[in-house]
């Protein structure tokens, strides 16, 4: 087995790793067809294990992904709230990780500053795996790439068409374009484009990241198009924003634009009349709650690669 490693960014994984992670989702997905949900996978390969998840934002699609996860796996988990904690009472970090390592197995985390994350990792004693962070959401990305390649479309050469506002899913989804070798064209206004660090670094790994102000270009000929909330959580809502975002919005016409076989993905929630349509949203190419169901096959990959068992 391969020594524990933390998942704070796809890049601590690596195109192999990542592609070992879908191969591995995929198989244990199809094994499990008609299976009660909390049904452990045969083999159980976590049993005995124990998952800390600790929320200092919100979450439906992460936390009950990792929970179902761990079932699956044979493991447990167990859910922390910030504010129920003593984290939320200013303690530090640091001692925050040391204790964990010594109760769980591996340390699943959701917070609004990437540098916390990268401190708790620096701590902790067990594997640490990034949730979300205001930089990226790797877990995210693990899932979309497992519903692309489910609906029969390679990553090498593959063509994205991001619109709105550029944010953490991005950033991410970027940085695996450079791993996986697929190219990204983002439609955003000039005052919301993405990271030029995170833009340079995939294109130096070969991808082709595309930044324009035409939407209707960005989405022709695509083969996924993506979107996400212009509003992220702790975000204002401000008019000027959602102006500047309008022409962005995937509806039925600009969805028209790419491929017929073209898929459409959200990572969720969606405000249904802001970033997507309705007739997108619930249309034949939507795969959101494919997508959706997808974080639990590839939260338990992802545990797998953190705890040694795969790569």
């Amino acid at each position: 087995m391969r020594a524990p490693s933390n998942f704070l960014d796809l890049g601590d994984a690596g195109g192999d790793a990542i592609a070992a992670m879908i191969n591995d989702a995929q198989d244990r997905k199809a094994a499990r067809a008609g299976w009660p949900k909390g049904r452990p996978d045969a083999d159980s390969p976590l049993a005995g294990h124990v998952l800390a998840m600790i929320f200092e934002k919100n979450s439906t699609r992460t936390r009950v992904s990792f929970d179902v996860a761990m079932r699956q796996l044979g493991g447990g988990a167990i859910t922390l709230e910030a504010a129920a904690t003593q984290i939320g009472r200013g303690e530090a970090i640091a001692d925050t990780a040391r204790v964990l390592s010594r109760m769980a197995d591996i340390i699943m985390v959701r917070t609004d500053d990437h540098a916390k994350i990268e401190e708790l990792a620096r701590y902790a004693t067990v594997p640490v795996i990034n949730g979300l962070t205001d930089r990226s959401h790797p877990c995210q990305i693990v899932a979309d790439l497992l519903t692309v390649v489910e609906r029969g479309k390679a990553l090498p050469g593959l063509e994205v068409a991001w619109l709105g506002d550029c944010n953490n899913v991005l950033h991410s989804l970027i940085e695996a374009a450079g791993l996986m070798r697929f190219n990204i064209r983002v439609g955003t206004p000039d005052d919301y484009r993405p990271d030029p660090a995170a833009v340079a670094l995939a294109q130096d790994s070969g991808a082709r990241i595309t930044l324009s102000q035409d939407a209707a270009a960005v989405a022709e000929g695509a083969d996924v198009v993506v979107t996400d909330t212009w509003f992220s959580m702790g975000h204002a809502h401000g008019e000027d924003k959602f102006a500047a975002l309008a022409p962005y919005r995937v509806d039925e016409a600009l969805m028209a634009r790419a491929r017929p076989d073209a898929i459409f993905l959200h990572c969720l929630p969606a405000h249904v009349g802001e970033e997507v349509s309705a007739g997108v949203f619930e249309g034949p190419q939507s795969a959101v709650f494919d997508e959706a169901e997808n974080r639990i096959h590839a939260q338990k990959s992802i545990l797998r690669w953190c705890l040694g068992q795969l790569g």
